[in-house]
């Protein structure tokens, strides 16, 4: 028998309590992140595997890629993070950005999200993935679809910070 001061013992102790404290970051890092418990089984991030394809409905013309996808309790659950700090309520374009993309998980995988998540540094919103969303999203992408076809449409905003964050920047004759 092994006396308890031996080297092999305090070794085993010292594994302990190393494993025991890198759980307890994992779990607090994990509530701080504000996604819920489940299986991430789509990312965009690429953080630990290469992200995966674009969600895409040819029907609707429309491509995503959430953030994150998560199972839980059956469900798939799309995320999206910001990293801005939260407004009072969700910004009305990240509401249409996260129904789009439950949009896109219905027709991709053939099962509705019940909700959609928005992550703010500080707080996470669930965002209900009703009918009425759902119209209106699609009612959006028909907007769109239908402006597109014009030459010129005018800019929607007074926002220089907007601006230079567009993705038509380079040939846009309005930009501020």
């Amino acid at each position: 028998m092994m006396p308890l001061s031996s080297p092999f013992f305090l070794l085993i102790a010292v594994l302990f309590l190393l494993a025991l404290f890198l759980f307890i970051i994992a779990r607090i890092l994990a509530r701080r992140s504000g996604i819920p418990a489940g299986r991430i089984i789509y990312s965009d991030h690429g953080q630990w595997q290469r992200a995966s394809k674009p969600l895409y409905d040819a029907e609707v013309g429309v491509t995503g890629k959430p953030d994150y996808l998560i199972q839980r309790d059956g469900k798939l659950i799309p995320a999206e993070v910001k990293s801005s700090y939260a407004p009072r309520t969700p910004y009305d374009s990240h509401i249409m950005q996260l129904a789009a993309y439950c949009v896109l998980v219905e027709r991709e995988f053939g099962e509705r999200p019940p909700y959609g998540l928005l992550r703010y540094r500080n707080r996470t919103f669930e965002v209900p993935f009703t009918p009425l969303l759902e119209s209106q999203v699609l009612d959006l992408i028909s907007a769109i679809r239908r402006l597109k076809e014009h030459e010129d449409i005018p800019r929607s905003h007074n926002s220089k910070a907007r601006c230079a964050r567009c993705g038509y920047r380079n040939t846009c004759n309005q930009r501020l």
